[in-house]
């Protein structure tokens, strides 16, 4: 086997050196012999494959065709074993065409692409011409292809042209029928429009008329409404000062009756309750002065001056804060915030003030001194929902009012010689209502005295 494989083997080579073609294979030529090539692949075994066709041994044969069919060309064009083998698979299986081709009288009726595909695996005597003769015979069927097809469009597109034409004619006459109409449309459309303007444009002059007589009417009205509002307003401010002066001076008889009555009472209950504990104080007996009680001599058990030094309290004792209250008529005046914020400054504003407030109310009680609180109110958006407990005057400031001010308000309402205490570590407050006759603590003092209570 191995030596007519050898004599095949140099046929094709010398045939292959004897003839060639000269230009590529055409397309379809081309495509039939990779058909052949993969039809008669599936009847090789491995070994008998090319080496770079082996990786394609068990694909089907459409899939060969699709995605080996260089490969396969190219191994039929370089290697004569493979391209004898396959032209013994193309002997077995089409055996007439193969001797037809192979003694040089192709069938007449046999397809040019046919016979040019085997003529190309066979490689008889003559194959190029029967390759070149199948390239010309198809490329001369793809003109008259090509020309039939030009022909039938051709045809399809003077027939179409025809159609246009006809419509064309018809859409003109249409068009015209249709113009003529419009244009009496139009004729008639701008005789009433003429009209229509006419009577627009007397229209607009009775318009014009009308609207003149009508804006010396407003103009006039205007002018009288205007004078009328003038003197209502000049009538109504003539009142309204009237109203206010009658209320201002009734509001001054009465509040300064009031105001006078209440400090003149405060002032005498001060005196007389301060007259009561001068008397108390002093001891005086209800005899008058004794002769020896004018010698000028050291008693027993008298206190020097340096005793009475010693018993002196510090600014900060809660006793010095007693001593205050128990004045006669005294009024104790706080700043809220100062002493919570002093004293427990991480509580929730409302919980601070409960809580100073309770306080406040058992010192209240215990010292029958009256007792106002004051909160800074300025920055409140709506009123604190508070019941004030008893013995206690809680005020808030109102509006572009700070606390400070309102406790110098209502240290300058107090009538002098009226003992005032008010409680905050603020030295601006503090000076301001020294110079106005109170007492100034510091709220310290205060937090301890409130401590001892709970």
């Amino acid at each position: 086997m191995a030596e007519p494989e050898s004599g095949a083997e140099s046929a094709g080579a010398a045939d292959d050196a004897a003839e060639a073609l000269d230009r590529p294979l055409p397309e379809q030529v081309r495509r039939r012999v990779v058909a052949l090539v993969s039809d008669a692949f599936g009847g090789l075994t491995v070994t008998e494959l090319p080496a770079q066709l082996r990786q394609y041994a068990r694909f089907t044969p459409s899939r060969r065709s699709r995605f080996a069919g260089n490969a396969m060309a190219a191994a039929l064009e370089s290697d004569p074993v493979f391209r004898q083998r396959i032209a013994d698979r193309l002997r077995a299986s089409q055996p007439e065409l193969a001797d037809a081709v192979e003694s040089g009288n192709p069938p007449a009726a046999a397809d040019p692409v046919d016979v040019a595909a085997a003529a190309y695996v066979l490689r008889p005597g003559g194959w190029v011409k029967l390759v070149a003769a199948a390239g010309e015979e198809v490329q001369r069927a793809d003109a008259e292809r090509a020309d039939e097809a030009g022909r039938r469009e051709l045809a399809r597109l003077r027939e179409e042209l025809a159609e246009a034409r006809a419509q064309t004619r018809s859409e003109t006459e249409r068009l015209r029928t249709e113009l003529e109409a419009a244009r009496k449309e139009a004729e008639s459309l701008h005789r009433k429009l003429r009209s229509a303007q006419s009577d627009v444009k007397r229209g607009e002059a009775a318009l014009r008329r009308a609207r003149a007589d009508i804006d010396a009417v407003k103009t006039d009205a205007a002018a009288r409404v205007s004078a009328a509002e003038s003197e209502t307003r000049r009538l109504k401010a003539r009142l309204g000062e009237a109203e206010a002066a009658l209320e201002a001076s009734r509001r001054a008889a009465r509040e300064g009756r009031s105001v006078e009555d209440v400090r003149l009472r405060l002032l005498l209950d001060t005196v007389l309750e301060g007259a009561q504990g001068l008397r108390r104080e002093l001891a005086l007996p209800p005899v008058s002065v004794r002769p020896a009680d004018t010698v000028d001599a050291v008693e027993p058990g008298r206190m020097s001056p340096k005793d009475i030094a010693a018993r002196a309290l510090s600014e900060t004792d809660p006793a010095l804060l007693d001593q205050l209250l128990e004045l006669p008529q005294a009024h104790l005046v706080v700043d809220g915030y100062n002493v919570t914020k002093t004293g427990y400054p991480t509580m929730p504003l409302e919980k601070q003030r409960l809580r100073l407030l309770g306080g406040l109310s058992a010192l209240a009680a215990r010292s029958g001194a009256e007792v106002t609180c004051v909160f800074d109110g300025a920055e409140l958006a709506a009123p604190v929902l508070l019941a004030p407990p008893r013995g206690v005057r809680v005020l808030f400031s109102k509006p572009g009012v700070t606390a400070d001010e309102l406790i110098r308000q209502l240290v300058r309402a107090e009538p002098p010689g009226r003992p005032v205490v008010v409680v905050s570590s603020d030295k601006e407050v503090a000076d301001g209502v020294a110079r106005s006759g109170a007492r100034p603590v510091a709220s310290v003092m205060l937090l301890k005295r409130l401590s001892r209570l709970s």
